[in-house]
Formats: C-alpha cells, sequence, structure tokens
C-alpha cells in the first residue's frame, strides 16, 4: 500500500494544463474528506464535526465563497459508519445550497496495520439559484439577461476509502447524477457536472516527535482538464502542524493548526501564481474541528485524517 500511494503522487506531476476552478475548492481538503467521499464516514474512532470556511480571491468581484459542516461516528466496532455534509457557496450571481447524508461500511483488512476498506454511498440535495435580473451584460439580448431561477436537485455520490494508521487512499465521485435546467424560453442549461477526486496520503515518523505527513487531491471532470493540489505538513508533539501546500497552475500557501485536546483548530492562506495574482489578494481559509471520545472509545493520537 505504501507504494502505492507513493506511485500516485509521482503521477501527479503528469498532469496538463489546467484553466478552470471545477467545484467548491478547500485547501485543507485533508481534514474534510466526507464532503467529497461518503466512505470515509465513521473512519475516526470518535464523534467528528468539521467545520471550514473559506474566503476566495479577496479583493475580486463576485469570488466564491464557500462554508462547510460535516459530522460523522462508527457504529458496530467501526464496521458501519453514519454521517452528513452541508456545504453553502456562492461565486457570482449563482448560489448553492447543499445536503447530504453519508452512509459506509468497511472490513479490516490488515491486523498489523490496522488497515480497513470501505464502500460509501450520500443521498442528498443541491438547492441552487441563478439571480441576474441587476447583472452587468454586455448583451441585452443574452437569453438569460434579467432572469431569476431556483431549482432543486436531487443526486447521489459513491465512493471507496482504504485507511490505517499511517496512510489513506481513497476515489470518489460525490455528485454522480448530471443535473440541467430548463428555463420559461425553453432553454437548457447544464448546472452540475460529474467530479471525481483521488485521494492520497501517507505518514512518515521522523522521531519520537516528529512527523511528516505527505497528501494530494486529485480533481477530474469530464472534458475538463485534470488538476490536483499537493500538502505538506509537519505535526510536532502531537500538537502543532505546519506546512505547505501547491495547487497545479493556480497557487501556492501555507497552513497551520493546533491541536487542543479533542480540537483542532486551523488557518490556510494561499496567493495566486498564475494572471489571476494582478487582481485578487490570495484566499482565506479557516477550520476548526472537533472529536468527542466516548468511554468505550479510547482516545488515540491525531492520525493524518
Amino acid at each position: 500500500m505504501k507504494y502505492f500511494i507513493l506511485f500516485a503522487f509521482a503521477l501527479l506531476f503528469t498532469s496538463f494544463q489546467v484553466n478552470a476552478q471545477q467545484d467548491e475548492q478547500m485547501s485543507i481538503y485533508m481534514y474534510n474528506p466526507l464532503y467529497f467521499n461518503p466512505a470515509y464516514a465513521g473512519s475516526k474512532d470518535a464523534i467528528s464535526m468539521t467545520a471550514v470556511g473559506r474566503f476566495q480571491w479577496i479583493k475580486f468581484s463576485g469570488a466564491p465563497r464557500s462554508q462547510w459542516f460535516s459530522i460523522h461516528a462508527p457504529l458496530l466496532f467501526k464496521s458501519l459508519g453514519i454521517g452528513a455534509h452541508l456545504v453553502n457557496d456562492k461565486i457570482g450571481k449563482r448560489t448553492r445550497t447543499s445536503a447530504f447524508a453519508d452512509i459506509s461500511g468497511s472490513i479490516k483488512i490488515s491486523k498489523k496495520r490496522e488497515a480497513r476498506l470501505a464502500l460509501g454511498l450520500s443521498v442528498g440535495a443541491d438547492i441552487m439559484g441563478f439571480d441576474f435580473t441587476n447583472a452587468t451584460v454586455n448583451d441585452v439580448n443574452d437569453p438569460f439577461y434579467g432572469m431569476k431561477i431556483n431549482t432543486t436537485k436531487p443526486n447521489v455520490g459513491a465512493g471507496i476509502y482504504c485507511y490505517g494508521d499511517q496512510f489513506y487512499v481513497g476515489i470518489s465521485s460525490p455528485r454522480l447524477l448530471e443535473a440541467s435546467i430548463r428555463t420559461d424560453m425553453d432553454l437548457v442549461k447544464q448546472i452540475n457536472a460529474r467530479h471525481f477526486f483521488l485521494a492520497g496520503g501517507y505518514v512518515f515518523n521522523l522521531n519520537s516527535v516528529l512527523k511528516l505527513k505527505p497528501s494530494t487531491l486529485v480533481k477530474y471532470t469530464p472534458h475538463a482538464p485534470l488538476t490536483f493540489d499537493v500538502n505538506l505538513s509537519l505535526l510536532s508533539y502531537e500538537r502543532l502542524w505546519t506546512g505547505l501546500m501547491y495547487r497545479y497552475n493556480e497557487s501556492m500557501g501555507v497552513n497551520i493548526g493546533i491541536i487542543i485536546k479533542d480540537f483542532t483548530f486551523g488557518y490556510v492562506y494561499d496567493f495566486p501564481i498564475n494572471g489571476l495574482m494582478n487582481y485578487q489578494k490570495g484566499s482565506h481559509e479557516i477550520f476548526l474541528q472537533l472529536d468527542i471520545h466516548t468511554k468505550r472509545i479510547p482516545y488515540t493520537s491525531p492520525r493524518y485524517f
């Protein structure tokens, strides 16, 4: 498994040009995998709650503003996991609020490394709105000019997740159904494309107090270029982590986090390295995680996920 993950990292660097953001972006993706993979539900030895807020492309008009919340827990000695996740996103004239329920089932595949293989499903809906009533346009004959559209689209997601004490790897598609809308003028517009994610990470124990944690998230949408994020974090004394991140052909950044008992606080700042650097001041992301350990589940040292 270790060599498979290292191979996945090497595969990233065969990617080609990326031109656009595909879905809501999250630089702290490794601490909120439930957003894109339902098989992650129940993988921690705790009831885990995560909240993330992202303020993207500061000083850029109409830039994305995104918030995430997720909760999940293990059942039946981790053979079953349940959870839910919420997303609220606004970019330009489009808003989207999503709510999904997640369930996973897993089996142990290695006692030595406490490795498990999980399959997951999610069911929910996206509530989307488009308000072009006050849009500034160059062509007033644009068929969408002056329209206000609201729609709800149900969807399902699926994923596979393999993990242990020192690694994780997963592949998923959080929205398997592609959605489109038809207006009163009989215009059809696709509003949701199918996305695929490949995630992986490994923990290298440098010594008794330091752990090196590389991770990656590969993102693919049919008919669009492949893109990926890479993060390299250093965990010190199981209490402080600092890291560097890179998003292909788009941005670089730094992150920091503090672990205080069952709470983890984090902050990320990423800045553009492409043509957008002349029009915006980077992106801010804040993160809070709470793990509630019951009496039956002993406290375990923080792993990568």
